[in-house]
């Protein structure tokens, strides 16, 4: 029930693309069958998000959040896990995790999962930055 509250606050995100409301937001991604579920969102520019990922698969993800250089670095790199930085998080089978990002001028972010094939299967999604 709560992936699905979470999942009704992502839409309602992707809606409000008027003026930078303070605090932060949060929405809900989930992933199933490797993929994530919300594959495009739209927020303001210079607002903050909380990005709680839950994972229904029976295998490991990871939420990646970043430009071009970010998605080739870890495409192309070994780090085993993630949440030290803004918008990157290792998302384990079956469990939730959380991420938070700000976004500090328009244009156009990706958030992936790297682990092995993922990328390459279409693990991915965007974020307009508006």
């Amino acid at each position: 029930m709560r992936w699905l509250v979470l999942f009704v606050a992502g839409l309602l995100l992707v809606s409000a693309c008027s003026a930078p409301t303070p605090g932060p937001r949060t929405v809900g991604v989930r992933i199933h069958h490797s993929k994530f579920i919300v594959e495009s969102l739209i927020v303001p520019v210079r607002s903050t998000v909380t990005f709680v990922i839950r994972n229904d698969d029976p295998i490991d993800h990871e939420f990646i959040l970043g430009d071009d250089a970010v998605q080739a670095r870890h495409e192309n790199g070994t780090e085993q896990l993630h949440g030290e930085a803004p918008g990157q998080v290792s998302v384990p089978a079956g469990s939730t995790a959380s991420t938070t990002f700000t976004f500090p001028k328009p244009g156009k972010l990706v958030y992936a999962c790297h682990l092995p094939g993922h990328f390459a299967y279409g693990m991915k999604g965007v974020v307009t930055v508006n």
